[in-house]
């Protein structure tokens, strides 16, 4: 019963969001193509400011799992998720999240690939997916656009809602699917 819900309001999210969004715009007055073009001449310019930053962290991201680093860490976490009872096949996405959301993307499509999309792996990739975000992407790309150099406490509250959210993503998972 929940499942269907979640599977039905899951069908209709996006395509009411689009359309509604830009209905209540042109209700109120605003002129809604006009604001879209002038969005996307901005998103453009700085998309153009954030690649050296972009270029640095993905290269991070390159040596970090070249040298074994990120299956080094894994491999610490793996007997501390394995009392949780999280499986260890997810955790190369739980690191791989904070960090980029193409590489997390690839290996959530490869678990999904391996397991299917309605096994329990399966499902806690696609929750982690749309659950979690990338903290060290945007500390580098957004402050690297608008020029915040002394980041404070972002990074460790960054991490902390990841860790959080891994979390919430394993319980709420066994709690609808398990």
């Amino acid at each position: 019963m929940f499942t269907d819900f979640i599977n039905t309001v899951s069908k209709w999210a996006i395509p009411f969001l689009l359309f509604f969004i830009p209905l209540i715009g042109y209700l109120r007055g605003v002129r809604v193509y006009e604001s879209f073009v002038s969005g996307a001449s901005e998103g453009f310019s700085t998309a153009v400011k954030i690649i050296p930053f972009l270029v640095g962290m993905l290269v991070a991201l390159g040596v970090f799992r070249a040298s074994g680093a990120m299956d080094m860490f894994a491999a610490v976490l793996n007997p501390v998720l394995t009392l949780l009872n999280v499986p260890s096949e997810i955790i190369p996405l739980a690191i791989m999240r904070p960090l980029s959301g193409g590489g997390a993307l690839g290996i959530a499509a490869e678990l999904i690939g391996a397991y299917g999309p309605d096994s329990f792996i399966g499902r806690l990739a696609s929750t982690m997916q749309g659950s979690t975000d990338t903290t060290f992407y945007v500390l580098t790309v957004y402050f690297g656009s608008i020029g915040v150099i002394r980041y404070r406490y972002a990074l460790t509250v960054g991490l902390l809602t990841d860790v959080t959210g891994l979390i919430a993503c394993i319980y709420i998972v066994n709690l609808v699917f398990g």
